[in-house]
């Protein structure tokens, strides 16, 4: 019998899928934000603003000043209000995208990779989803 993907199966590979759209050459990140009834309303990746398409450099030192991540994308890609909503990310948030999610109303975030979680502003998202009680889990 063939296995079906499990609901967070499927909805972490959209977001690994939507991650595939990235030119970033070092880190590629993608999410998905699901409602409670399981209907997909945002998905983002990681790139340069809408009419910037690739005019900067993505070199480690300097793309950070002109990337959009995956997570405020999907936030501001999403077609509806997005309390209680759920978002499934291939890279633990960063403090900026904490920010982002608390205030959207986003409830829960499942991630994959958590390769920073030494970085500081790692450690102040997750300070700033347990504040704001936000549940997270690694997939």
């Amino acid at each position: 019998m063939k296995k079906i993907l499990s609901w967070d199966e499927y909805f972490m590979e959209l977001a690994r899928v939507s991650a595939m759209r990235s030119k970033d050459p070092h880190t590629q990140v993608g999410a998905c934000i699901i409602d409670s009834e399981k209907h997909v309303v945002g998905l983002g990746y990681n790139g340069q603003p809408k009419g910037l398409d690739n005019k900067f450099s993505w070199d480690k030192n300097e793309k950070h000043y002109y990337v959009v991540h995956a997570e405020l994308n999907a936030i501001l890609n999403s077609i509806k209000n997005l309390d209680g909503c759920t978002i499934y990310c291939t890279l633990f948030p960063c403090a900026e995208c904490a920010k982002a999610i608390a205030q959207s109303g986003i409830i829960k975030v499942i991630y994959l990779s958590d390769k920073d979680k030494d970085k500081e502003y790692n450690k102040a998202a997750k300070k700033i989803f347990t504040e704001c009680g936000i549940e997270y889990e690694q997939m």
